[in-house]
């Protein structure tokens, strides 16, 4: 077992956020911002976007389809993965095997030469690294409610998401002052076949891959199922209707809180997945000032991350994501609106103070509802579930910026509009969830 377990904490032990359990847990988050802040942020889906291949905007279109199409994938796949690693007592192995696959899809990008006709392979790339990052996240984000008490779950998921902005910061400094602009000439930073860009491939699988494999030391394998069911792909998905039917019999508002949370997440992840190209394409940055944006950001993140971790354990985590939510439009209207670069420092930088917030407080939201001996099965459903409309922020990313085109010469600053309606839907169906009861003095002991 690991030192604690939600809802069954040793009351003779202090809660402590950060032991070498959770240190291990969001080291796995530290070394995945090499993949969500260089990859599919700041750096490579840049790269991608450039004039290197073709038309921005038309590029642009091609990226957030591709990320569509992994988001159906994942909708597809997610449940057949989760059943099954849940009643195989595999949760722990899936996360290595599929931290590996993405580190090996995200070092074959350094195979991504800046041609148009690499553009779709590139593309390809980064969409299945970012399906399989998304197993990997089904099995990792279950493992939080074996690492935290009741007292702790808001504090230690606000922290392992700074964790993960703090491991971008650095990430990001290091390919700026390596391989984008070096502090010192070496080979690596040569810029012929951009050789300098597709470096920074094989910098963060291997970031990613030495940073991921702490938490599967530290956290245990859970139990199989002794003589459990194996479930067939079919089986698979009439055993998740079963219990999202009997969920909903049971709580109807959990239930209410996948659906919200599920469109919800997927307008925070669009927000940083479409930021860099965003910064470039429509602000003009050059990839040196998207970079240090993403550091500046990132640094911002990490605080909203865990200054919404503190509040998540004193208001409650909706209070937490409802404002964060509503600080997020505002924020993405400030940067629709905004006639130039300093427009997108100051909006930009607000949407980064009010994205880990949300983010952190979701996990501690449904931990917080499950009651005592079913955290599993919900974290298996909110893994599972969550990403249902995975593919509808960069559809809807896509789909604006395709609909702007004939009109106006900068469609795609037209894309954050797609993003807004995501995150206005998701505060939408909310609103109406209840909020879950908060823990009382001697429930914190």
């Amino acid at each position: 077992m690991s030192e604690y377990s939600v809802g069954t904490p040793d009351p003779a032990i202090k809660p402590k956020v950060v032991n070498k359990t959770t240190l291990a847990w969001a080291s796995w988050d530290w070394g995945s911002a090499a993949i969500n802040a260089v990859m599919t942020t700041f750096v490579f889906t840049v790269y991608l976007t450039s004039e290197l291949f073709g038309d921005k905007d038309a590029n642009s279109v091609v990226l957030g389809n591709a990320l569509a199409i992994a988001g159906f994938a994942i909708a597809l796949l997610a449940p057949v993965m989760g059943l099954r690693s849940d009643a195989g007592g595999r949760r722990r192995f899936w996360l290595g095997v599929n931290t590996v696959i993405v580190a090996v899809l995200t070092a074959a990008c350094f195979f991504v030469f800046p041609e148009p006709r690499f553009l779709v392979l590139g593309v390809t790339l980064i969409a299945l690294a970012s399906v399989f990052a998304e197993f990997a996240g089904v099995n990792y984000n279950a493992m939080l409610p074996q690492i935290s008490t009741p007292a702790t779950i808001g504090k230690v998921s606000g922290f392992g998401w700074g964790m993960g902005y703090l491991g971008g910061i650095v990430a990001l400094a290091i390919v700026l002052f390596m391989l984008v602009t070096p502090i010192f000439p070496w080979a690596g930073a040569s810029e012929e076949n951009a050789l300098n860009l597709r470096l920074v491939a094989v910098f963060s699988a291997v970031w990613f891959m030495g940073f991921g494999l702490p938490v599967l030391f530290a956290v245990p394998e859970i139990p199989g199922t002794a003589g459990g069911p194996r479930f067939t792909v079919l089986q698979s998905y009439k055993e998740l209707f079963y219990r999202v039917v009997a969920l909903a019999r049971a709580d109807r508002h959990t239930v209410y809180f996948l659906i919200s949370s599920a469109v919800f997440r997927d307008g925070l992840a669009a927000v940083f997945t479409f930021g860099g190209v965003i910064a470039a394409g429509t602000f003009g940055f050059p990839l040196t000032q998207v970079i240090i944006f993403a550091i500046v950001g990132n640094v911002v993140a990490a605080i909203g991350a865990m200054l919404g971790g503190w509040l998540d354990d004193k208001v409650g985590p909706k209070n937490v994501i409802v404002t964060s939510l509503i600080g997020l439009v505002v924020a993405g209207l400030g940067v629709f609106f905004s006639p130039d670069a300093t427009g997108f420092w100051i909006f930009g930088l607000m949407l980064c103070l009010f994205v880990g917030p949300a983010q952190s407080s979701s996990r501690a939201f449904l931990a917080r509802l499950a009651p005592a001996g079913q955290e599993g099965e919900l974290f298996g459903l909110y893994a599972t579930t969550g990403r249902a409309v995975s593919f509808l922020a960069p559809f809807l990313f896509a789909t604006s910026i395709a609909l702007a085109k004939p009109f106006v010469d900068d469609a795609q600053r037209y894309g954050i509009l797609g993003i807004i309606l995501v995150l206005l839907l998701g505060l939408a169906l909310l609103l109406p969830v209840r909020a879950p009861r908060r823990l009382g003095v001697e429930q914190l002991a």
